[in-house]
């Protein structure tokens, strides 16, 4: 969206979209950490891992 587009919008839907945008960042984070996670377990299940010191 740009800037020209905003200015015709109201207020309730900017912070509607604001809030939308905001959920999704946090899903997103939620999901990355996640698979982050199983990275990490799935590397320290492998044979000879070592731990990080």
């Amino acid at each position: 969206m740009k800037n020209g587009e905003l200015t015709i919008i109201g207020d309730a839907e900017l912070v509607e979209e604001l809030s939308a945008l905001t959920t999704q960042t946090a899903r997103m984070r939620a999901r990355m950490a996640d698979i982050m996670a199983e990275l990490e377990r799935r590397r320290c299940a492998r044979p000879g891992a070592r731990s990080r010191s």
